[in-house]
């Protein structure tokens, strides 16, 4: 798994540096972006290795409460964490933060954000890259929901079934569907709490014994999902499908690896998506300032490209740095932009670039996020896996 681990590794190092331009190399961004959109290099690559990795761990598994209990300890200690240094910070006046959550009620913000599905429910995120966590908890449900009825084994059809569907929306659904259309339509309050309960009782159904519960949990969770993506999500409908297809795509690669597919299938489910998300952004056009097609495509083709290099040297050895990047990549995705707000509140943003201010944040960066990996991280998915291995217990 080495090669997985560099390739977060890397796709970390790319979005911290999205950001972190705005702050010290807004010069080299604004001719950048146009022409590459780092952003979406680096979480298409994240989507991809999610793909190939979570539903594996699911099946390997083979209960979805102990699956729960593995993603419940993965991903929410450190996210809890740096959300709460950030309230700290911002308290001590030494961070900035935004404010405006669209007037709504502290208590809506937080369940919301205890579902990680926040992004997909009319709230901003408090961190602005966990709106990527949506996304993932998104594509939880829908593998737990293939897990139930027996499907999982159709990852290629369902990623070809999503790249069709990005790309017939991205030239209709998408020039009529406001963002966040379903949280307007019904309010974001009520929406919120409607979600956090179905998903409660998903994920609870999906775990239990009854085999009748379970395909009645994964399937709440599943048609949640999709509907969250396909009518509330921030980001444009087309690009929400493109996102679910390119996890799935991740899956068929993995089956084919493993010998649960067939090479050919995952070659052509590469290819449906691979046109179908080109046609989706040409099709759908940009705003001209932070999206333009070029950039988007440009950064799609090379972060499938970059996975594509990955899986080819998968049996060859990995250099130790690059694995170790990845091992901390999660500590990078979500501590950057904690130590961004400090940087915005003290020494401000820099109209001109500068490589050194650059290069000094990494220097701080990533010492830091070995220290929450050692902290944080590690000891979370220990206790994750004993409770998990308890549970599996006949």
């Amino acid at each position: 798994m080495g090669w997985l681990d560099a390739l977060r590794g890397i796709a970390a190092l790319v979005v911290v540096f999205d950001h972190s331009s705005y702050s010290f190399m807004a010069e080299f961004r604004g001719q950048l972006m146009p022409e590459f959109n780092t952003s979406r290099y680096g979480i298409m690559v994240f989507f991809l290795v999610s793909g190939y990795i979570i539903p594996a761990s699911l099946e390997r598994r083979g209960r979805v409460r102990a699956f729960w209990i593995g993603r419940v300890f993965r991903v929410y200690p450190l996210c809890a964490a740096a959300v709460v240094a950030l309230l700290a910070l911002r308290t001590a006046g030494i961070a900035e933060m935004r404010d405006d959550f669209g007037g709504q009620s502290a208590t809506t913000v937080a369940v919301a954000h205890l579902t990680l599905l926040q992004e997909l429910l009319g709230t901003p995120s408090l961190l602005n890259v966990l709106w990527t966590l949506s996304y993932e908890m998104a594509f939880y449900l829908l593998a737990v929901a293939l897990f139930t009825v027996r499907l999982q084994q159709r990852s290629a059809a369902v990623a070809v079934i999503l790249a069709v569907l990005a790309v017939v929306s991205s030239g209709t659904v998408a020039v009529v569907l406001p963002v966040s259309a379903l949280s307007g339509a019904v309010g974001t309050g009520p929406l919120v709490a409607l979600a956090s309960v179905a998903m409660v009782v998903a994920i609870c159904c999906a775990s239990a014994g009854s085999s009748a519960l379970r395909v009645f949990g994964g399937v709440v969770g599943g048609v949640l999902a999709l509907v969250l993506v396909s009518f509330n999500g921030t980001v444009p409908l087309w690009e929400g499908l493109v996102i679910l297809a390119v996890m799935f795509l991740g899956t068929a690669v993995h089956r084919a690896e493993h010998g649960q597919g067939t090479w050919r299938c995952a070659a052509r489910t590469a290819a449906v998506v691979l046109v179908c998300a080109v046609g989706s952004a040409y099709w759908y056009g940009g705003d001209g300032s932070h999206f333009t097609q070029r950039g988007w495509i440009a950064a799609f083709l090379a972060a499938v490209l970059t996975f594509g290099a990955g899986l080819a040297v998968r049996r060859r050895r990995i250099p130790r740095l690059l694995t170790g990047l990845g091992t901390i990549s999660y500590s990078v995705y979500l501590v950057h932009p904690v130590l961004l707000a400090v940087t915005d509140g003290t020494i401000g943003r820099w109209r001109r670039d500068s490589p050194v201010l650059e290069v000094a944040f990494y220097a701080v960066l990533l010492p830091l996020c070995v220290l929450t990996y050692r902290c944080v991280e590690a000891p979370a998915q220990r206790w994750g896996r004993k409770l998990a291995r308890r549970v599996e217990r006949p």
